[in-house]
Order: C-alpha cells, then sequence, then structure tokens
C-alpha cells in the first residue's frame, strides 16, 4: 500500500491529519532521521545499543518531523495559502481548525519526547536545547536570504544528540559531522526552494534559491564540496579503517552528480534530485559502519 493509498485508509479526516504530519512525503523524515543513524555509526555502540538507538532515531524522526511540519503550517498558513504548491494544505484550505492542529502538534511533540527521554542525560538536555532553533525556523524565511542554512541547524541536530547517546558525551567528531549536515542541508534545501521561487518573490518570502539565482549551480558545488570534505574529517576523527573511504567517496560523487544534473527551473527535476539525497545518506551511513 503506498503513502497516498494509506492516507485514503484513514478516511477524509484521518487523512487530512496524515496529510498535515505530511507522512504522505516521508523523504522529511529520513533526512530528519539520517544525521542520528550517521552518529550512531560514526560513535559505533554495541550492536544491541546501537540498534536500540537506531530504532528510537526512526520513531523520534517520524514524530518530530510531523510535528515541526504542523508548527510550519500553523505559522505559515496565510503564506501557505499564496502558493501553488502549498495553498491545498489542510491548515491552509480550511480543511483542519487552528485549535485541533495545535493539539495534534502537541500530542506529536510528546511522542518525541517520549522517545528522548529513552537517551541518556547529556543526550536529553542536547535533545531539548534544539527547541530553540525548530521555534524560530519558520520565521526565518521573513528576516533572511539564508532560510535554509537555518533549516540545516535544525534538521542535522540528530547528530549531536546520537553521538552523546552513543558515547555520553560530545567531541569533535560530532561537531565535524554537525557542520558536514548543515552545509548538506543547505544545498539540499536550496534545490528544494527553487520550485517555490516565483511564488516566493511574489508574496516577499526569501530564500537562498532567490538569494543566489543564476549562480545556484558553483555555490550547490561549493556546499556539497564541504559536506564531503566534513564527513571525511569526522570518519578521520573518529579513527575509521580504510573501509569507510570508498564509500564516502561514492557518496561525494552522488553530490556531485546531483549538482551536475539538476534543473533550476524545472520543479520536477528539483523535486527529483532533492529526493536523491536519501540514497546519498544511505552511502554515508554504510562507509561509516563499514569502518
Amino acid at each position: 500500500m503506498t503513502e497516498l493509498d494509506f492516507g485514503a485508509f484513514l478516511g477524509r479526516r484521518g487523512g487530512a491529519y496524515w496529510r498535515l504530519a505530511r507522512m504522505q512525503a516521508p523523504i522529511g523524515i529520513w533526512l530528519l532521521m539520517w544525521p542520528g543513524y550517521w552518529a550512531v555509526a560514526l560513535a559505533g555502540p554495541p550492536l544491541t545499543e546501537a540498534v536500540r538507538l537506531l530504532a528510537l532515531f526512526l520513531i523520534g524522526a517520524a514524530a518530530m518531523r510531523a510535528a515541526g511540519c504542523v508548527y510550519n503550517d500553523i505559522v505559515d498558513r496565510d503564506f501557505d495559502r499564496r502558493v501553488a504548491r502549498t495553498r491545498q494544505r489542510p491548515l491552509a484550505s480550511g480543511e483542519i481548525g487552528l485549535v485541533p492542529a495545535i493539539l495534534f502538534m502537541i500530542a506529536l511533540s510528546l511522542t518525541g519526547l517520549v522517545v528522548l527521554l529513552q537517551l541518556d542525560r547529556l543526550a536529553i538536555v542536547i535533545g531539548l536545547v534544539s527547541l530553540l532553533p525548530i521555534a524560530i525556523y519558520p520565521f526565518m524565511k521573513r528576516l533572511t536570504w539564508w532560510p535554509q542554512a537555518w533549516l540545516g541547524i535544525t534538521f542535522n541536530w540528530g547528530a549531536l544528540v546520537g553521538w552523546a547517546a552513543a558515547t555520553g558525551e560530545l567531541a569533535a567528531p560530532a561537531i565535524a559531522l554537525y557542520l558536514a549536515g548543515i552545509f548538506w542541508t543547505l544545498g539540499y534545501d536550496t534545490i528544494y526552494a527553487h520550485q517555490d521561487k516565483e511564488d516566493d518573490a511574489l508574496i516577499g518570502v526569501k530564500s537562498s534559491a532567490l538569494a543566489l539565482g543564476d549562480r545556484t549551480r558553483p555555490w550547490l558545488y561549493a556546499f556539497y564540496a564541504l559536506t564531503a570534505l566534513l564527513l571525511l574529517l569526522a570518519a578521520a576523527l573518529a579513527g575509521k579503517s580504510w573501509p569507510s573511504y570508498p564509500l564516502l567517496a561514492l557518496a561525494a560523487g552522488q553530490l556531485a552528480w546531483q549538482a551536475s544534473r539538476v534543473e533550476f527551473d524545472d520543479p520536477a527535476s528539483c523535486l527529483k534530485w532533492f529526493k536523491s539525497n536519501h540514497a546519498f545518506a544511505a552511502l554515508v551511513f554504510l562507509g561509516f559502519a563499514a569502518g
């Protein structure tokens, strides 16, 4: 059963909440999940503990990505009504009211909190600190041309939480991994933002796609080159052995392929190459695990 089919299976009301949580588009779950997975693979805890942490990060990513989508839609509901791609979202269209959406967001957030409380104290504290950048994120498109960078700060927090959960401390490999994730997100979300650049320009919403315009491709190469270099640095700082590096090189090649092939004026191309970051992230995870 496809994601779309499952939403229909829930009925009209249930399907509206399914779409409000963006569960029909699970790529966001994977992109939020992978930095935590990377950190666990990079730290290399015992197998049973690794499996436990990976399961928790999957559940946590699903809950918190859904909560984040609801929060973003609450803040942006007036903007969403004016953008072709988003005007049919349940809040923007009036299919779901504001109060039920807030209650739904609280329930999802509490699910994420329950998952977080299964980790050790340092990981819990780091996870709770992430609430501040998460709360600020939806407003950044009104304040800066670089909301994609702020998304990188929030979406890769799992790298810090995952390392702390696996090791009980923060260390240089986790910082390098976190910075790699920020540049990675800046790249892939700039690709994503090119889908909405015409509507964004009309309604006054800022984005890196609008800031970079025709210069996006060389900047995308730069963002992805920094991503690859920082991932290599994280592996070296963590003492990974040689099997890590061919897979990390293959992952870097996937980023270069994205940057060379994406057509920024074609929304379908942007969405395709944005989604391909799931494959890139899987290669990085395998690289860290192999080492």
